[in-house]
């Protein structure tokens, strides 16, 4: 995914080569943007699981977003972006033998809600008066809420985690103030979890330190003002 990435960049710093700062001076200066998206979560998991071993795997979600960015001039802009997914849980390749399984098996983990809002500082270009591209890096908290443990362990837990964003994209104007927006970002987040299987061994607590690290895409429409 980390290519995708690579790609954004690489058309941004072209298109600045070419961008032109002398606009028409009719254009209006609006100051906001809303933008209604439909995103693509993948996370690029990892972890480190105690006692069990294994590997983490989290599944992808699809969700709308909604976003507000706010103009402090022409090309510098703070974008916010709000939106929640649900994610399914589990581990994979763990070794449960101590307690008479496999050596080897998934374990269902169930699911967990992610509320991760996200604030980003872009940089915009001005190629001509329909395409417009944008770089940006900010920072993200992630609550995690509503989790299910699924039927194995008795409880899971998440630990909240501050992350990093990079983030790049472009719109594209169909009137002076509508547009249709592609974006890209990636956040770079870890969390704690604890897992309860008091259920199938005595005092058993599973502790694991979980990259989710997810590429996110995005589509969608969008109105200045």
């Amino acid at each position: 995914m980390k290519s995708y990435f690579l790609i954004v960049l690489a058309l941004l710093t072209f298109s600045g080569v070419y961008a032109q700062d002398n606009n028409s001076n009719s254009e209006k200066d609006y100051k906001w943007q809303i933008r209604l998206r439909g995103l693509v979560i993948a996370p690029d998991e990892s972890a480190e699981i105690g006692v069990i071993g294994g590997d983490a795997q989290i599944s992808t979600a699809f969700v709308p977003e909604l976003d507000f960015t706010y103009f402090f001039t022409k090309n510098f802009a703070a974008e916010l972006i709000l939106a929640t997914a649900e994610h399914d849980v589990k581990t994979v390749a763990s070794d449960i033998s101590a307690i008479g399984g496999p050596t080897s098996t998934d374990i269902d983990l169930g699911s967990v809600w992610l509320l991760p809002p996200t604030l980003t500082a872009q940089y915009h270009l001005h190629v001509n008066d329909v395409f417009k591209p944008y770089i940006g890096a900010g920072i993200n908290y992630t609550l995690f809420y509503s989790e299910d443990e699924g039927p194995v362990v008795k409880g899971i837990d998440y630990d909240s985690a501050v992350g990093f964003a990079l983030q790049g994209g472009f719109d594209l104007m169909i009137s002076e103030r509508f547009f249709i927006n592609i974006d890209y970002k990636k956040l770079f987040l870890n969390t704690d979890v604890t897992v309860d299987a008091s259920n199938l061994a005595d005092g058993l607590e599973i502790p694991a330190d979980v990259d989710i690290d997810p590429d996110i895409f995005g589509f969608g429409v969008g109105m200045k003002f």
